[in-house]
């Protein structure tokens, strides 16, 4: 069970990451690999400010960051365990829909 306080916050932190479909698009494009603000605009088809908006909160987060590259910022996820974790998750969800006690039902023939 959660009891410090640090674990909680840090989970409500990824909570409201997620909390947004946006977000969780930038999340999923950052974990296939870096990427700069303006071709993450595209590539969501959003605005650049909304972007920058969704942008500022994964950085505020601690999910991703920013490095300068020139003149132009690349962001990438703050750790490659937060891929492995979106990763995870999403799994985790999909088996939980499904009925599933056991993400690996499938291959155990379990659950």
């Amino acid at each position: 069970m959660f009891t410090i306080a640090s674990d909680i916050e840090v989970l409500a932190r990824f909570g409201r990451a997620l909390a947004d479909p946006i977000r969780c698009r930038i999340l999923i494009a950052l974990r296939e690999a870096p990427a700069y603000p303006a071709d993450l605009a595209d590539l969501l088809g959003v605005s650049r400010t909304r972007l920058s908006n969704h942008l500022a909160c994964l950085r505020d987060c601690g999910l991703v960051v920013a490095l300068p590259d020139g003149r132009r910022t690349r962001y990438e996820l703050a750790d490659e365990r937060l891929g492995h974790a979106l990763d995870d998750l999403r799994t985790a969800v999909i088996a939980v829909a499904a009925g599933r006690t056991c993400v690996d039902a499938d291959r155990k023939g379990c659950c």
